[in-house]
């Protein structure tokens, strides 16, 4: 393994290629199956299995680069002058949770996310030659952005590979900062191979959107400006996706605060990390649709696995519905209009992941707010559902004048706004009543407890869908 310091210029390297999986020896893995592209077991769709594999050099399973304070700190003093310095502010979870919450608002960057500042930092540490040439990579938005805003104002030719499920906001965000956008690929892994077959072919350099080790060095720079806002920090809990995140800022605060606890947070529905500990090392792990599509990197970086291990204290993945929960508390306590990843470290905190620190002085790391309108709204609405907020249920009333028109003076009296409202004669046996099917907004859980009691009480037959998915009693 090597370990040493990432800031010396790398111009040296290049993209090579290497035998196809169906020229190479077989390559047995941990678990029985043939190696394939990108920690896939044999078998796992690719783009192409005859043309050769094109290799990062930056990225390599068998030699990962563990970086330095030193190259955290070398970052810090060329990028000063083009990102912000975000605000770390106390929040007004703190009044409400027995705990000292801080929240590190990286959304406020110009593109609304973390990724400029690793990104702004890979293309300073260019070659001449690299810069007039240009760079490329595969990204569902974030590092996109990052990498197209930098390199407009710094003068370099950026493209950008993004799967047919990028957000089409984030899509048009990136051709407004003039890269060159081309949408290929169903998911990350297949934008991946045709970004780094764009850059053999082009003679572009690849920058990787987590495990290149300047994205890492400058996603560390956050950690920095921690130390320096906050002091007698207990903990920093952090999102993960692909790890360079968690790596960068890891290796900034146990430098600074060697007691501080360093926490990762990561989708039930991708918890690749998780699954790399407990392979003890990076391995393939197929996603799911998930609220925080920042977090959903197949596999973690083999350089952000490697510096990110000897410096983590615990590895938390929360449920979905948290996620939600923490999108609408963010909105509604603290004007923050974040992405699921950005809400990550709340939502651990809600879901009683960290009661260790209840007392203590937590720092949270809010690291994106870009998120699509419409998942924006779902998100809302799932949050109140997860809360018990948004109540569902059907109810069977007379189906003479006046029937449907009692229960909706019932449900106002009480102070509940109907949100949809249904009849459904059909299927109902008795031709004198008519089921109707309801949402509904409360207040809270404990006003959905009493409209429940009350329909209840003057309806025999009334049935409710779902208990709250998050909140208990």
């Amino acid at each position: 393994m090597q370990v040493s310091s990432v800031t010396t210029q790398m111009a040296s390297a290049k993209l090579t290629a290497r035998p196809s999986a169906a020229e190479r020896p077989t390559t047995a893995g941990q678990n029985g199956h043939e190696a394939g592209v990108n920690g896939a077991p044999a078998g796992a769709p690719t783009a192409a299995t005859t043309e050769p594999e094109i290799v990062d050099p930056f990225c390599n399973a068998d030699n990962p680069q563990i970086i330095t304070f030193q190259d955290v700190t070398s970052a810090a003093f060329k990028i000063r002058k083009g990102v912000e310095l975000t605000p770390c502010v106390k929040s007004h979870f703190s009044d409400l949770i027995d705990m000292d919450i801080y929240l590190k608002k990286e959304f406020l960057q110009f593109t609304g996310s973390f990724k400029e500042r690793g990104a702004r930092y890979a293309l300073l540490m260019l070659s001449d030659e690299q810069k007039k040439t240009g760079v490329i990579s595969a990204s569902l938005g974030n590092h996109a952005q990052g990498l197209s805003y930098h390199g407009w104002k710094l003068g370099i030719p950026v493209t950008v590979v993004m799967p047919l499920k990028a957000s089409l906001m984030k899509i048009q965000k990136c051709r407004n900062y003039h890269a060159n956008v081309v949408v290929q690929g169903a998911d990350m892994g297949e934008a991946k191979r045709i970004a780094l077959k764009m850059a053999h072919d082009r003679g572009l350099t690849y920058i990787n959107g987590y495990d290149h080790p300047h994205i890492m060095s400058g996603q560390g720079t956050i950690g920095l400006e921690i130390v320096e806002q906050v002091s007698d920090i207990d903990a920093v809990v952090v999102p993960v996706g692909g790890g360079g995140l968690i790596a960068g800022v890891a290796t900034a605060i146990k430098n600074l605060s060697p007691n501080t606890k360093i926490i990762g947070v990561e989708s039930e529905k991708c918890p690749s990390f998780t699954r790399a500990l407990e392979n003890k090392s990076p391995v393939f792990v197929a996603n799911q649709e998930t609220l925080a599509d920042g977090l959903a990197v197949p596999q973690v970086g083999y350089n952000a696995y490697a510096t990110t291990v000897p410096l983590l204290d615990k590895m938390i993945v929360v449920k979905e519905e948290w996620i939600a929960l923490a999108i609408l508390r963010l909105v509604e306590l603290e004007k923050c209009v974040v992405e699921g990843a950005g809400a990550a470290g709340l939502a651990a905190i809600l879901a009683g992941h960290l009661d260790e620190f209840i007392g203590k002085r937590v720092v949270l790391l809010i690291c994106g707010g870009n998120i699509d309108t419409t998942m924006f709204g779902k998100c809302l609405e799932r949050g109140m559902a997860a809360e018990g907020r948004l109540q569902r249920f059907t109810v069977t009333v007379s189906d003479g004048p006046g029937g449907v028109a009692k229960l909706c003076n019932l449900l106002a009296s009480l102070g509940v706004s109907i949100k949809d409202i249904m009849h459904e004669r059909a299927f109902i046996r008795d031709i004198h009543h008519v089921e109707v099917k309801v949402i509904c907004e409360t207040r809270d859980w404990e006003h959905s407890k009493e409209m429940r009691r009350v329909l209840q009480e003057k309806y025999s037959k009334v049935h409710f869908y779902d208990m709250p998915m998050a909140i208990t009693e």
